[in-house]
């Protein structure tokens, strides 16, 4: 599985979902403009000292983050959706699912 932040503003927000991607194995990718910095001394700040820990990778744009994923299934979480999050358990074990949050 693999978390999908764009544009993320709040790294709290951020570090809390990169603490919960190391507890899990899963992957976090990190769409740019980012609303913070990742040096050390903002990562400490924030209490995210467990980020050296953490599979994370940051693209510039969405456009380069499909690029690099072309064919991604991915599922978008948003107050705005018609469908709940609950109904992507009935995708395929097999299909490796990517969840996009805008936050």
């Amino acid at each position: 599985m693999h978390i999908i932040l764009h544009q993320p503003e709040i790294p709290a927000n951020t570090g809390n979902i990169g603490r919960t991607c190391v507890a899990t194995g899963t992957a976090l990718h990190l769409i740019e403009p980012l609303g913070f910095h990742l040096d050390e001394k903002s990562i400490r700040r924030a209490g995210m000292d467990y980020w050296d820990q953490l599979d994370v990778t940051r693209y510039m744009n969405f456009e380069e983050f499909q690029e690099k994923h072309p064919g991604a299934k991915i599922w978008y979480a948003t107050t705005k959706a018609k469908r709940l999050y609950t109904e992507a358990s009935r995708l395929s074990k097999k299909v490796s699912k990517s969840w996009l949050f805008l936050i």
